[in-house]
């Protein structure tokens, strides 16, 4: 088997008895073998959810036919990728350089399976540090005039760079709801988050003058509600009175880039799939 090629499979469809045996039954009959499968049943939404990596013989074109046929089935939507084609990813950044910097370096250390094949940002700040990775770095101003234009070039970049993911790593600009459909469920964003929540400049010091105990970071896709997305994942840490509004940003910036990594770590590794506002994610 070790010549064989491995996929992914993910799936979700009405809760209903036989999806599992279906899904097991196809794929042992293609002479496939399953490596790690992984599912879920809400209850209240009455979906059913589910990833399987497997290796097998086929191609990856002749096992979607296999599958495409067998989805009328049970109203299933699937996705097969095969594991040896990384996800393309664009990062998009503002001038705070830490979450880029950290996902460079766990692509570079290969601790990050994916491909960063372009970093976007509406500053020129950060194209020193793309560049010494080898990797296009472009510059797209944006002024309330010219912001149809700019996500236009935007959108360019996604399909020049036949971009699968688009992580806003601390880009400071809201999308336009046009965007955020157009790239629903294939862009991630990181935002600090704390309890109580504190908007607009300088959250960490409006949190220290708070005596905040917790604070933390959501990563989350991107839709037109304002950091309101489907959470993929969260971090917090604790923080207390001998900590200064600046230790509060060295430590927020820590959990954003944990967060944030994690995310595209586990989008990439389909490990999450939609529900409805929601998210179902499948630990490794």
């Amino acid at each position: 088997m070790s010549s064989h090629a491995e996929y992914i499979l993910t799936l979700s469809c009405p809760d209903r008895p036989g999806v599992v045996a279906a899904v097991s039954g196809l794929l042992a009959g293609h002479g496939c073998n399953i490596i790690e499968s992984q599912q879920f049943g809400d209850r209240v939404a009455q979906r059913f959810f589910m990833r399987v990596q497997f290796s097998g013989p086929l191609g990856h074109d002749e096992l979607g036919a296999a599958f495409a046929a067998l989805a009328p089935d049970f109203a299933m939507e699937f996705r097969l990728r095969d594991v040896a084609r990384k996800p393309r990813v664009l990062i998009m950044v503002s001038r705070f350089d830490h979450c880029l910097n950290d996902l460079l370096y766990r692509v570079r250390s290969k601790t990050l399976d994916i491909e960063i094949v372009a970093v976007a940002s509406n500053h020129p700040d950060l194209r020193p540090l793309t560049q010494s990775y080898g990797i296009d770095y472009h510059h797209l101003p944006i002024t309330p005039e010219t912001k149809p234009r700019q996500e236009a070039e935007v959108l360019a970049l996604v399909e020049h760079y036949q971009v699968d993911l688009v992580v806003l790593a601390r880009y400071m600009q809201v999308l336009s709801e046009d965007l955020c459909e157009k790239l629903a469920g294939r862009a991630i964003n990181i935002h600090h988050s704390f309890l109580p929540s504190f908007k607009g400049a300088k959250p960490y010091h409006q949190a220290h003058n708070r005596g905040v105990k917790l604070i933390g970071a959501t990563a989350h896709y991107v839709t037109s509600d304002l950091d309101e997305g489907p959470i993929i994942e969260q971090e917090v840490a604790r923080v207390n009175h001998s900590h200064s509004p600046d230790d509060l940003v060295r430590i927020g910036r820590d959990v954003e880039c944990v967060a944030l990594a994690r995310a595209v770590q586990w989008h990439a590794e389909q490990r999450v799939l939609l529900d409805g506002h929601k998210t179902v994610v499948f630990p490794r």
